[in-house]
């Protein structure tokens, strides 16, 4: 992709829908790895972004193409597992939503496309009735930019998790970036209260 520098003006941010489906995939394996999103595993978190006729997932667009997204899952649409601390969290887990993912293009990360669709992701999910957002935060992220970004958001540790994507690698078809073999990388709950 040919960035020609844009300026914050030049990308516009709009609710997924299933046309951005394949950018969307694409750029998501190319940032986090083969296999990270599938058609099947996004249509089910498409449908995991709805409440009350609300979407709180989003994606930035640059020339036409998908540059970023953030998928979110509403208060309603998931389960807290066993990497949720929830005896640690200040508010009612049934009103948490859970910030699934957010990718940047790499060519395009420090125009403020993260904060920008993690600020409408939160938006939404108040309208839908969350109090607050739970995200696991990729600690081996270069230069740990995802800890400081969703921390410089407001997002306070809440716990760390060791291997949180192993079963990915080596049941899902994760391709860890960084781990040779199955993933090991450490996994930080944080939680952004609204």
């Amino acid at each position: 992709m040919t960035t020609h520098n844009p300026k914050a003006s030049d990308i516009s941010y709009h609710t997924l829908s299933p046309a951005h489906f394949d950018g969307v995939i694409a750029l998501g394996n190319r940032i986090q790895g083969e296999g990270y999103l599938s058609l099947p595993a996004l249509e089910t978190m498409y449908k995991q972004s709805w409440h009350d006729d609300i979407n709180a997932s989003f994606v930035a667009m640059y020339n036409h193409a998908v540059v970023g997204f953030r998928l979110t899952f509403a208060h309603s649409q998931w389960q807290p597992d066993n990497w949720c601390s929830i005896d640690k969290w200040p508010v009612d887990p049934g009103r948490v939503c859970y910030f699934k993912c957010n990718t940047v293009d790499d060519k395009l990360q420090g125009c403020g496309i993260g904060s920008t669709l993690l600020g409408l992701a939160k938006e939404q999910a108040k309208a839908q009735g969350a109090q607050a957002g739970l995200a696991h935060i990729w600690l081996a992220s270069p230069g740990n930019s995802a800890y400081r970004y969703f921390s410089k958001n407001g997002g306070k540790l809440i716990a760390k998790h060791p291997g949180k994507w192993r079963h990915a690698s080596i049941h899902e078809g994760y391709d860890c970036p960084v781990c040779p073999g199955y993933c090991e990388c450490e996994g930080a709950e944080m939680l952004l209260t609204f």
